[in-house]
């Protein structure tokens, strides 16, 4: 489900006809978040700890709805999405990667037993094909790097409008567990109040367990 944005009356129709112009309307930060109590949670329950915080990304996604914001390249109009999903990078036991479209759920529980599944396809292929649906966040994991700041591939003859994620490296410091997340948006659609927003829920969301 879907709605479309009355342009006329949107209070940010000036930023985004600004940005939208941009050859490079993308810009990103990168932030450290606490993942202690989620680490202890997942490994507690047996789950992924990428699984669980990819759920608690989404979910914080769900509560920030310029990060539901999409451009339908054909006619240049903006839709809000209900929900938004997950396109992910997914690992493979011979060293590459594939590509998961990793429904959200409300419920921990569901969104596990989506996932996992689609991880197990994904692990079952040979393919890098990637779904063509807009309404995803488009996640990475560079799990071997504590990285500070990230910069992504992209096709400039193909518009996109979805933000897209990375977490990094987890670490241990006294105790506490970091891992680098790196979130790039479409400046058309985002703010850095909004990505402030986000990451104040993500690490809300993560603290709870």
């Amino acid at each position: 489900m879907k709605r479309k944005v009355d342009m006329e009356n949107w209070v940010r129709k000036a930023h985004f006809e600004f940005f939208r112009a941009f050859e490079e309307p993308y810009y990103g930060v990168c932030v450290n978040i606490d993942c202690s109590a989620a680490y202890r949670f997942a490994k507690r329950n047996g789950h992924s700890v990428f699984l669980y915080c990819l759920y608690q990304s989404l979910s914080a996604a769900q509560r920030t709805e310029p990060f539901k914001l999409r451009i339908e390249q054909e006619q240049g109009d903006v839709f809000l999405y209900e929900r938004v999903d997950a396109g992910s990078t997914i690992a493979r036991s011979n060293g590459t990667f594939g590509y998961g479209h990793i429904l959200y759920h409300e419920s921990l529980a569901d969104f596990l037993e989506g996932a996992n599944r689609e991880v197990a396809r994904v692990r079952g292929a040979n393919d890098l094909n990637r779904t063509t649906a807009i309404n995803v966040i488009r996640y990475s994991a560079l799990p071997w790097i504590d990285f500070t700041s990230v910069s992504h591939a992209r096709m400039f003859s193909i518009p996109d409008s979805s933000p897209r994620i990375s977490f990094g490296k987890m670490t241990e410091t006294d105790g506490r567990r970091s891992m680098p997340v790196s979130i790039h948006v479409h400046h058309a659609l985002v703010d850095g109040l909004h990505v402030g927003q986000y990451i104040d829920y993500f690490q809300e969301l993560l603290n709870e367990r």
